[in-house]
């Protein structure tokens, strides 16, 4: 075992700083000072994503401005701000629906819009608080509205089966599928388990180590948004799930820097997001076609469950690590579908 030990979110901020370096540098210098004094108040990853929504913003002034088609990105100056009218923000808002970024065709749908209007926002209030620009034509526009989705998660019958294929879909497989599949069941029900009998983050389960899992009080130690620890319990289910899964992580000699992480990949590292995320994908769209589920998607199937068993919001919304409850109220005390069911088969169009 390896002396220092680099947490997953240790990492992953080293990782995500070294790439906001590389995105600030290729956006105009005065950039820097906004991001700077943003710095405390958010994470590395919200950086990156505000870095990149600015950047289109310049990329927008220098394709459709004509006043502007021989300057370089880095050649702006923080007064180019004050040259900006809410008629060209709402220009932008219409470039922002469909654009060109290299050989790629970009859209934006409502919250993409709203995200990226955000961004411009909180940037532009930085300069015209410090008095660097005299106009802020950011509040003068609407910011897009979004309509709620209802939101998608498993039925009861359907978490059982999605629990019974990753136990039983080995049983029909041969050759190296079938090697394949041995390999990584435990591993795979182990996750799916733990994500559906606790709700915790996609996120959260990557950066699990083997030292977060406590068997004695049946607790994991997660680490949340904005960098808070926590212990979330489990129940039987996700306890018997783990240990099965340990005995195979016992036979798994893992690469330098990775020996701490509960999960591993096929090439012996922390398994990543992306990897639990198709994961999930391959097994789920076995047991339904007409919904798209991802790890969130499990996690809001624990969000409902243990609101309907419970009532209590307030719980819901300290286990699944919401900071605001409105959050919570808005997710999981809406009408429930059992409920709403019931709709289908109240009115008849005709008497049998």
């Amino acid at each position: 075992m390896s002396d220092k030990k680099t947490t997953y979110r240790e990492h992953t901020d080293m990782e995500n700083t070294l790439k906001l370096r590389q995105v600030l540098a290729t956006l105009p210098p005065f950039c820097k000072d906004y991001f700077r004094a943003i710095d405390t108040t958010t994470t590395a990853k919200t950086r990156i994503s505000y870095a990149y929504d600015i950047r289109i913003f310049f990329q927008f002034l220098l394709d459709e401005n004509p006043a502007f088609k021989d300057h370089a990105m880095t050649d702006f100056t923080v007064d180019v701000l004050d040259q900006i009218k809410a008629v060209d923000l709402e220009e932008y808002q219409e470039y922002l629906k469909l654009y060109q970024s290299g050989d790629k065709t970009e859209t934006n749908g409502e919250r993409g819009l709203k995200r990226k209007i955000s961004a411009l926002r909180s940037f532009y209030a930085y300069y015209y608080k410090r008095e660097m620009i005299h106009t802020n034509p950011t509040v003068l526009i609407d910011v897009p509205k979004i309509h709620e989705k209802s939101i998608i998660r498993l039925d009861t019958d359907e978490v059982a089966m999605l629990l019974d294929y990753i136990e039983h879909c080995g049983d029909t497989l041969t050759g190296q599928k079938r090697v394949f599949y041995e390999k990584t069941k435990e591993r795979d029900l182990a996750i799916v388990t733990l994500l559906l009998g606790t709700g915790i983050r996609v996120s959260e389960c990557v950066g699990l180590d083997i030292e977060d899992v406590d068997f004695k009080n049946n607790g994991i130690k997660v680490t949340r948004k904005g960098g808070n620890e926590m212990v979330v319990y489990f129940g039987p289910e996700v306890e018997k799930a783990l240990k099965r899964y340990l005995e195979v992580r016992e036979g798994i000699t893992p690469l330098a820097g990775h020996e701490h992480a509960l999960f591993y990949s096929a090439q012996r590292k922390r398994m990543g997001v992306q990897a639990v995320e198709n994961m999930v994908k391959k097994y789920s769209r076995q047991i339904t076609t007409t919904k798209k589920i991802t790890p969130h998607k499990l996690r809001s199937t624990y969000g409902t469950a243990l609101y309907q068993e419970t009532g209590d919001i307030y719980l819901v919304a300290d286990v699944l690590g919401h900071k605001d409850v409105n959050t919570t109220k808005k997710h999981y005390a809406a009408l429930d579908d059992a409920r709403r069911r019931q709709a289908a088969t109240a009115v008849k169009l005709r008497e049998e």
